[in-house]
């Protein structure tokens, strides 16, 4: 996965005054209203930025000296579709025509010193407003109505050479809020932009402050990272500068173990390389894993963290890591609640991370239907997802066997679709329910239903459909032992 070429200055300036230009009118009209009534306004932040990269937006983010009554007040004028963003941070929101607009009275933020949240000091300027930012990339703005471009900080020049850079000093811009530098990092995952080394300097000695900040913020801004274009790009900015240190500490401590196989630096290298082969076998919107999947991408980064804890020393020099796959996945539920995510993208992560050993061996033995039948059951809905993190852990330089490792799952995957031609593999029942199991044995419910339920389904992996002929003949002679 490459960066992307950074654009010319001249090409990004040649491109401004086409791109404001292509403003829709209903924005014109809207910074007309606002200039109406005396009050500065102007597009700020991402929009501008993505404008220059050739990107469009769907919402719009605006500034303005106007205070937070005022601005709902002029913007009820240009639409009754408003609501509160969050007035307490100056922020109102309206729609028209399908635009979304966020407009938020110029700031100056100061923080508690304690908790890190942000104490909103509303200012009267926009030099003020561009200067809180947190890159200068981030750091430019359009004046409206007059189309007048701002970029105090050299955000534009930053831009044209793939830069990451704050507006002020980065001791400064990281103390008032430290979740910039995993911003910083973020910004490098999504656009593929180098981060200053003044500024990053920075973010390696304060990285310690990340710690103020509230877990899900973190989360946020890891989440937001792992979806970029450029994951490995910011992940390895955070370990660089230590900020995976104090938030996601079992990456870094990947480094300090070698591969079992000997085929590469470390296994922190193996899995930043999981991972980007992992998002290389992600889908198109119509497809089994559209990307881009957070939930794929949470379990190849997390794959192989059980590894240092369960690194051994064999006889003749050998090493082992026994059961990394279920020590990894207790270490990815832990770290993942820690971090606030929801019980359904913990429970999916380190399912996939307690599996994604499950196909080793099958190139040298295949196996029986009912193994590839337990194989599907317990991937269960992750099955598309593991199919991907399986092959994307593939990562021999031994061309032969990775051709044999592919091979084999192209071989496992046939087999599924076969089975599923002939039986329902995705959601395997045995041939007797439990008001069967009842009838026929004669008994209520109880303990006994769920044994005897149970054997039917071992005898269903095992064997495929029965019918319910033989299945009933089976229970009948399971429980006449069982008595």
């Amino acid at each position: 996965m490459t960066s992307p070429q950074p654009v010319s200055l001249d090409v990004l300036q040649q491109r401004s005054q086409v791109l404001w230009d292509a403003l829709p009118e209903e924005v014109m009209d809207l910074a007309a209203r606002f200039d109406a009534a005396g009050h500065e306004f102007a597009l700020v932040g991402g929009p501008v930025r993505d404008a220059f990269l050739g990107r469009s937006s769907a919402d719009m983010d605006f500034a303005t000296s106007a205070r937070p009554d005022e601005t709902e007040k002029i913007l009820r004028t240009w639409t009754s579709a408003t609501w509160d963003v969050g007035r307490a941070f100056g922020t109102i929101g309206g729609r028209r025509a399908g635009l979304m607009v966020e407009i938020t009275t110029f700031r100056k933020d100061e923080y508690d010193g304690i908790t890190r949240k942000p104490v909103v000091a509303f200012g009267d300027a926009l030099e003020g407003d561009l200067a809180r930012r947190d890159f200068t990339v981030n750091a430019m703005a359009v004046r409206l109505p007059a189309k007048e471009f701002v970029d105090l900080h050299g955000g534009l020049e930053d831009l044209a050479g793939g830069l990451l850079r704050t507006p002020i000093e980065p001791d400064v811009s990281f103390s008032d809020d430290p979740l910039r530098m995993m911003r910083g990092a973020r910004f490098a995952s999504q656009l593929g932009f180098d981060i200053e080394p003044a500024t990053f300097a920075a973010m390696s000695r304060l990285a310690e402050k990340i710690t103020l900040v509230s877990a899900e913020r973190v989360r946020d801004e890891w989440c937001k990272l792992m979806l970029g274009a450029h994951p490995r790009i910011g992940l390895a900015a955070l370990v660089d500068a230590q900020l995976a240190d104090h938030v996601l500490p079992e990456l870094p401590a990947l480094k300090l173990e070698v591969d079992e196989h000997h085929h590469h630096k470390d296994v922190y290298e193996h899995t930043l390389t999981v991972l980007e082969q992992a998002i290389d076998l992600e889908t198109d919107v119509d497809g089994a894993v559209p990307g881009p999947d957070l939930i794929l991408r949470l379990a190849a980064l997390m794959h192989d963290v059980g590894k240092p804890p369960t690194k051994r020393l064999e006889a003749g020099g050998g090493v082992s890591f026994h059961h990394h796959e279920v020590v990894g996945a207790k270490m990815t539920r832990k770290r993942l609640k820690a971090l606030r995510f929801d019980k359904d993208t913990i429970k999916a992560v380190s399912h996939l991370v307690e599996l994604h050993l499950r196909f080793h061996g099958y190139a040298d033995a295949r196996w029986s239907d009912s193994a590839v039948r337990r194989y599907v059951t317990d991937a269960g809905d992750q099955l598309e997802r593991l199919h991907r993190l399986t092959r994307a852990d593939v990562t021999t330089r031994n061309r032969r066997k990775a051709d044999r490792l592919s091979f084999a799952y192209d071989d496992l995957e046939h087999r599924i679709a076969e089975l599923r031609e002939q039986e329902e593999i995705d959601s395997i029942r045995p041939d007797l329910d439990g008001n069967d199991v009842m009838e026929i044995l004669g008994i209520g419910p109880g303990r006994d239903v769920g044994l005897a339920y149970k054997f039917l389904l071992e005898l269903r992996m095992e064997h495929g459909p029965l019918g319910r002929e033989r299945a009933e003949a089976e229970l009948r002679q399971w429980w006449s032992q069982q008595s």
